[in-house]
């Protein structure tokens, strides 16, 4: 059975239970690897926010299992550079 790499990259928690699970998939490139954990650390990125402004749920450690996998992929990401929102989001260097 082969990813839906659409579907992943909307909504990557509903087709892969961690982001490890992204990193190893063998259906993905690299880039789409990247491409769907970046989706997810904003994902995860507003569920912290949401938890900051006292919302429930969410993995407290989502983004650092997240910005692990994109390590071990070697993406080319600047974690020095934050995002012109609340987020952060996690540009490239």
């Amino acid at each position: 059975m082969s990813v839906d790499y659409e579907r992943a990259r909307l909504i990557p928690s509903a087709v892969f239970a961690s982001p490890r699970a992204v990193r190893v998939c063998a259906d993905l490139t690299r880039e789409q690897k990247v491409d769907v954990l970046l989706r997810w650390a904003y994902d995860a990125a507003e569920l912290a926010v949401a938890r900051e402004e006292g919302m429930p749920g969410g993995e407290e450690d989502l983004q650092g299992q997240i910005l692990g996998a994109l390590a071990s992929l070697q993406a080319d990401l600047d974690p020095e550079q934050a995002g012109p929102t609340k987020q952060h989001g996690l540009p490239s260097a």
